[in-house]
């Protein structure tokens, strides 16, 4: 028993600590024509992140086509960072958009990256959570 001890202590000490942050939010009464703009999302993701000390990795961005509209097709953004990820989808004709910020690490900062992307979307309501993950 006691070499099963001592496996398991040196096992607890080989592991490190996750700091987990994650945001995510509904956001309503969006103007269509912020969150039907590629470019203007893509921006903000890319400045939330900077904000937040987050590093981006890989960009994936794509426009949807909508039923009535080409011009008012939803987006997906989502920023792959070093850190984890940041992600935004839109639904322009229910003036609707979701986000989802994780990230690892004790110096980024997931709110810092939410607050800005609220000033750049504009939502009249919105709802978010806020929820530490770790495994310690």
């Amino acid at each position: 028993m006691a070499k099963n001890v001592t496996i398991e202590r040196e096992r607890e000490v080989a592991l490190y600590k996750v700091v987990g942050k994650h945001v995510y939010a509904n956001l309503f009464g969006i103007d269509p024509g912020i969150i039907s703009d590629l470019g203007l999302v893509e921006e903000a993701v890319i400045e939330a992140a900077e904000l937040g000390k987050m590093h981006i990795v890989e960009m994936i961005k794509y426009k949807f086509n909508n039923l009535y509209s080409t011009d008012f097709g939803g987006v997906s953004v989502i920023a792959l960072l070093k850190e984890s990820h940041i992600c935004i989808h839109t639904w322009p004709e229910s003036e609707y958009a979701t986000i989802d910020i994780y990230s690892c690490g004790d110096v980024s900062e997931p709110m810092e990256a939410f607050s800005h992307l609220l000033i750049r979307l504009k939502p009249k309501k919105y709802e978010h959570h806020y929820i530490q993950r770790d495994n310690k």
